[in-house]
């Protein structure tokens, strides 16, 4: 059975970091490219990040480039998601999810959320 385990949220002043963390299980992890997405109350769902299986390419959300970064440990079945310089306007539950930049209804799999709350 395909689990995917989010945690790691909080809530930080802007500014702040946090490292989210992605424990996957049920499937072979290193066969599938990996994403972040979040939703956030009276917004539409938006993809953050995307890694490819191996993890040597990567690709980002334009507002989020440079202050967030996605990494996974196959070993590990692990995927993250380093938050640097939040912004309130990062307020959202994340979820990590199944497959490469995509529209809300094409991942097949999603984790339950971590929520990451950014405010002064």
């Amino acid at each position: 059975e395909v689990q995917l385990v989010d945690s790691g949220g909080g809530k930080v002043q802007p500014g702040g970091s946090l490292r989210l963390s992605c424990a996957a299980s049920g499937f072979t992890f290193s066969d599938y490219d990996m994403s972040w997405v979040r939703r956030a109350p009276g917004k539409a769902f938006e993809w953050v990040s995307s890694i490819r299986t191996d993890g040597h390419s990567t690709y980002y959300l334009d507002s989020v480039e440079g202050r967030f970064t996605i990494s996974r440990d196959n070993a590990k079945n692990t995927l993250f998601l380093q938050m640097d310089n939040l912004k309130p306007e990062d307020t959202a539950l994340y979820s990590c999810a199944r497959g490469w930049h995509s529209t809300e209804g094409s991942y097949d799999y999603w984790g339950q959320g971590t929520q990451v709350t950014v405010s002064s």
